[in-house]
């Protein structure tokens, strides 16, 4: 999941972050908005990857998600139409995003290895 946000962040910055503002702007969004999101999908991405700041990142892509699928995707149905693609991905991250969440802790997360918080049962 990490991996996906943080090729999706560069990809925002790749096909130019002024058509990612004027895409938010043409759903009645701020266009500040897209450097905040390709900004915690980059971010956050490599954070997950590694562990670190987990629940925090995790709930910040619920948002991102719930705004994806709310604003953008939910026109196109679950498996979307010819022209766009349906909610069903972003569904996906937005369930793994509440389980990192809620989840405990992970053995292997450099949260606990550089904090020292032990992992739940």
């Amino acid at each position: 999941m990490g991996a996906a946000f943080l090729i999706h962040g560069f990809q925002k910055f790749q096909g130019g972050i002024g058509n990612t503002m004027g895409f938010f702007e043409s759903l009645g969004l701020p266009g500040f908005a897209a450097y905040a999101v390709a900004l915690i999908e980059i971010i956050g991405g490599i954070a997950l990857i590694l562990g670190l700041g987990t629940r925090l990142f995790a709930a910040l892509f619920i948002i991102i998600m719930a705004g994806a699928m709310v604003k953008v995707k939910f026109a196109a149905g679950f498996t979307g139409s010819p022209e766009m693609a349906g909610y069903e991905l972003d569904l996906a991250y937005f369930v793994m995003a509440v389980y990192l969440v809620l989840a405990p802790s992970n053995t292997w997360s450099l949260d606990r290895l550089l904090f020292g918080s032990k992992p739940s049962a």
